[in-house]
């Protein structure tokens, strides 16, 4: 698989996307004013310990207080013998690292107390209306490896996936690791590496931690003692390797960063980083800006001629998948079958594109045969396999859904890059004009059944009021023989489109709030 990575930076922005076989699959996006937290360590407080929940809150200086489930808290080694330690993960880009075995420990509050001083990193930054959610399991991502000074066994990385190969990396690296100095993931990329390179590494990391444990000894609560590398930074850390054909930066100023960076990490691979210094835009001569503007899009299109409809709620997202224009030829289970594989491999990429996480449902066309459900589920497995958040696809249920889970540690793009429309509020649907137009009704009556007799204005937005004047020219007239008062009708383009105001004319007094109540 061919793949690239193009990092367009500016002093307000820094966009990177990485492209597989000529295809944008990612993008990530950093901005100074919304930068990442995932991996940044604070010294915090408790502010609160719920036990009904087995949580806590820890005031780390954002604006909402962190979550701090039971579950994130450091376990003592004799009580987490049953951790699995084949079973890890390498984390995501930003995060330092992996997840620790699940092992039941000691109720929260027996734990933790109000007011009480803790170390915490951030695992998911602020998403939607809820607070950073953050985990007392510290981990710190190098290059090849993922320290994690509280635990003390030796993992590998899933995608790792021949056990002699685990068996021998577990043991190069605990040939190297000191005694009670805490526990080690071996990163994909750490595949080929020398014991040495492990030995240089986990040196840099644990005198990385006790900088960090020292100074939280001279800082007061709430307060960031360590923050996650920078965007390019982690990318040449987590996914810059062999694999990677080329890096390629239009900053002057940001390529002279990275070569610097990989000198110390992976000098071998220094002259596959290259300036782009042409005037077109790099991203518009890689043809991946209409891409980006359509990642906001609910429509996607297929290849063939089907489409997938793409609906983020704010409990899961639903993704539809639709024939379209494309109708086959004979066969109609082969022609459902054709755009269902089709449907998983963008189902798969566009997760990635749009950073979509949670719960997913996947409504792929009904199909009659176990055998061809089977390979569209297969399909999106495969695809979603190259993704670097954890996923999890489940078996096609009774009523031919797909239901899938994907790792979310922040807000997808269209969170973090739109914000809700003014009128309409998120819904995507305003009221039709008649709507409007008989609430309006309905306000004036009430007015003249309180016997006011002051004439009225009534301003209304110009596409309702256009519509008045064609579809109920004689409303006004009956209106006004209806409440024994006299209305004017205006338009007022400041308005929104399903908005109207009630002026009285003699005051100029707005009176809209008292009587539009629906």
């Amino acid at each position: 698989m061919k793949r690239e990575i193009l990092i367009n930076a500016t002093p307000r922005e820094t966009r990177a996307a990485i492209i597989e076989d000529d295809q944008l699959v990612e993008l990530l996006v950093d901005r100074p004013e919304a930068r990442r937290m995932v991996g940044d360590i604070y010294l915090g407080k408790v502010d609160a310990v719920l036990p009904g929940i087995q949580a806590a809150f820890v005031d780390i200086g954002t604006e909402k207080s962190a979550f701090l489930h039971a579950s994130d808290l450091v376990i003592p080694d004799d009580e987490d013998e049953d951790a699995d330690d084949d079973d890890e993960d390498e984390g995501d880009d930003d995060a330092g690292g992996g997840r620790r075995g699940r092992a039941k420990g000691p109720p929260i509050q027996d734990v933790l107390k109000r007011g009480q001083e803790i170390l915490v990193q951030v695992s998911k930054e602020p998403i939607s209306t809820k607070g950073p959610r953050v985990t007392a399991q510290i981990s710190l991502a190098g290059r090849f490896l993922v320290y994690m000074p509280f635990a003390s066994r030796v993992g590998v990385s899933r995608k790792i996936g021949e056990r002699a190969e685990r068996q021998r990396l577990r043991e190069l690296v605990q040939g190297v690791l000191p005694e009670n100095a805490g526990g080690v993931i071996v990163r994909t990329v750490g595949e080929d590496v020398t014991q040495e390179v492990f030995q240089r590494e986990l040196t840099t990391l644990i005198n990385q931690w006790k900088r960090i444990k020292k100074k939280t000894h001279f800082v007061r609560p709430p307060t960031l003692v360590h923050r996650e590398t920078s965007l390019t930074r982690g990318l040449m850390r987590d996914i810059f390797s062999e694999k990677v054909e080329s890096v390629t930066v239009d900053s002057k100023q940001l390529h002279n960063e990275i070569a610097e960076y990989l000198k110390g990490i992976a000098p071998d691979l220094l002259d596959r980083v290259k300036l782009y210094d042409e005037p077109a835009p790099l991203f518009d001569k890689a043809g991946i800006e209409p891409e980006i503007r359509d990642l906001f899009k609910r429509r996607c299109d297929l290849p063939s001629g089907g489409y997938l409809i793409i609906e983020p709620t704010e409990a899961l997202v639903s993704i539809d998948v639709n024939s379209g224009r494309f109708v086959g030829k004979k066969d109609p289970e082969k022609t459902i079958l054709r755009t269902n594989i089709e449907a998983a491999r963008e189902v798969a990429r566009q997760l990635r594109l749009r950073d979509v996480g949670g719960i997913i449902v996947c409504d792929f066309i009904d199909m009659e045969s176990k055998q061809n459900r089977d390979r569209v589920l297969q399909e999106l497995r495969t695809h979603l396999g190259r993704d670097r958040a954890r996923t999890k696809a489940f078996a096609v249920s009774d009523l031919g859904l797909i239901e899938m889970t994907r790792q979310r540690v922040r807000q997808s793009h269209l969170q973090s890059m739109t914000e809700p429309c003014p009128t309409c509020h998120g819904t995507g649907r305003v009221f039709t004009a008649e709507t409007i137009v008989r609430r309006m009704e309905r306000s004036v009556k009430r007015m003249g059944v309180e016997g006011r007799k002051d004439p009225l204005v009534v301003k209304l937005h110009p596409d309702v009021a256009m519509y008045v004047l064609e579809e109920e020219k004689d409303l006004v007239k009956k209106l006004e023989k209806q409440v024994g008062f006299g209305l004017e009708l205006r338009d007022d383009p400041l308005l929104k489109p399903d908005e109207f105001k009630l002026v009285v004319k003699s005051a100029g007094r707005d009176v809209t709030q008292q009587y539009a109540v629906a």
